[in-house]
């Protein structure tokens, strides 16, 4: 799969940078008799010959799974090329890919300084943050992400975050506007069941157990918590954290 992604996301990458090249360079021709014409080479596609050697050079790296070779590759494109984001969101998913969270958020830090409004760089640098223990600044990120998509499971992921900093006031609202979003009655999360298993539940069964918690903690409502421990039960039996939580409100 790993392989797939990269060759799709670098021949998009690389057939867009040829496209705008060549548009940059195509002039309009008078018309005259039609001659042979010579099959076109890179620079005249808009593409220098160093940048498709590059481009070879990653494409067979990734086919023999050299993937050392292929970053080196993208870091060669990326040089001949410096005004291309699309090879730099390449490099930066290639660092999350392989767990390698300080190069994902330094290369995605880079695409921000850029446009602080690209998704993929936010998504990439919020997950490597959140990663390292950095959990501030992958908050921060995935409140700019949220703004720009709106999409549930990135404020799914921002009450979790707002619950471990203790903004407990934040992690309740951000719940309940989930809670009302049509959405979240379809989405699904993965949580380990009785027998230590993973098993996807309906994403409101965790936000319900998460306000509880925060009921909680923030306010010390055992009532009010053990009223949302028994919501997510009665969707899920066997919601492990949810049994637990309820038994320590009883």
């Amino acid at each position: 799969m790993k392989k797939c992604v990269f060759i799709l996301m670098l021949s998009v990458s690389f057939g867009a940078w040829a496209q705008k090249q060549t548009a940059k360079t195509e002039q309009p021709k008078a018309q005259t008799q039609a001659q042979p014409q010579p099959q076109a080479t890179p620079q005249q596609a808009g593409v220098s010959a160093l940048t498709e050697h590059f481009y070879k050079k990653y494409i067979t790296a990734i086919k023999w799974n050299d993937y050392e070779v292929a970053k080196s590759a993208l870091y060669d494109l990326i040089i001949e090329n410096p005004q291309n984001d699309s090879l730099v969101i390449s490099l930066a998913y290639h660092y999350y890919e392989n767990q390698q969270h300080v190069p994902a958020v330094l290369v995605s830090q880079q695409l921000l300084a850029r446009n602080p409004k690209n998704a993929t760089a936010l998504e990439i640098a919020a997950i490597g943050y959140e990663s390292m223990g950095v959990r501030d600044r992958a908050l921060q990120s995935y409140e700019s992400l949220y703004l720009l998509t709106n999409n549930v499971h990135v404020l799914y992921k921002m009450a979790f975050l707002q619950f471990e900093l203790k903004r407990f006031n934040e992690a309740i609202t951000s719940v309940d506007i989930l809670l009302t979003n049509k959405e979240v009655e379809t989405s699904r999360v993965t949580y380990n069941d009785v027998e230590n298993k993973p098993k996807e539940y309906p994403m409101s069964v965790a936000l319900l157990n998460l306000k509880g918690l925060a009921v909680l903690e923030h306010l010390g409502d055992k009532a009010v918590a053990k009223k949302l421990f028994d919501q997510a039960l009665a969707i899920a039996p066997d919601f492990v954290l949810a049994k637990q939580n309820l038994n320590k409100v009883k």
